[in-house]
């Protein structure tokens, strides 16, 4: 599906229309549908220019860790390691700390890789971080957030931007 709208308000959920992570979603105006086989095409084939996806882990190389921790059930690593791979660019959208308090954004990601240097931009709930050659660049902050705050919960020391702005909310 091409064209995924919001969630849908209680009671107005179609169960034919679901998103990878098995939740309801709406269309949007010129919604177009396609089977599965074409849509690894298009993203094997190279015709994706961006895709979005959340992470478990990211590190100062842009390594992605998104699919597997040790001993917990997996139902499979899904289209993750396709879309890492074929898009032209990469944003990973994630939260910033885990749920007790320890980074993220690490020097190495720990866990099974999705995909080697593939992360482009991570967005946080805390900042817009840029992945360089050179590491880690430190591009926007939430509002009422610091970048001594950002770096706490960061394990690699950020670069700042010289146009280090507050994102727009």
């Amino acid at each position: 599906m091409l064209g995924v709208g919001p969630f849908p308000y209680e009671g107005d959920e179609d169960p034919d229309l679901i998103n990878a992570g098995k939740e309801t979603v709406t269309e949007i105006p010129g919604t177009s549908y396609f089977s599965s086989a074409d849509s690894f095409g298009m993203i094997r084939g190279g015709h994706v220019d961006l895709t979005v996806l959340g992470s478990l882990e990211v590190d100062e190389k842009g390594n992605l860790a998104n699919w597997a921790i040790p001993g917990k059930m997996l139902k499979g690593m899904g289209g993750a390691m396709d879309l890492v791979a074929g898009a032209r660019r990469v944003i990973v959208a994630m939260e910033h700390a885990t749920k007790e308090g320890r980074p993220k954004i690490l020097r190495a990601c720990s866990l099974p890789l999705t995909g080697v240097e593939v992360v482009d931009v991570i967005v946080t709930e805390l900042a817009v971080i840029d992945v360089t050659p050179e590491g880690l660049v430190l591009r926007e902050v939430a509002p009422g957030v610091t970048v001594e705050d950002v770096q706490k919960l960061t394990e690699p020391r950020l670069a700042i931007s010289a146009e280090l702005k507050t994102m727009a909310v």
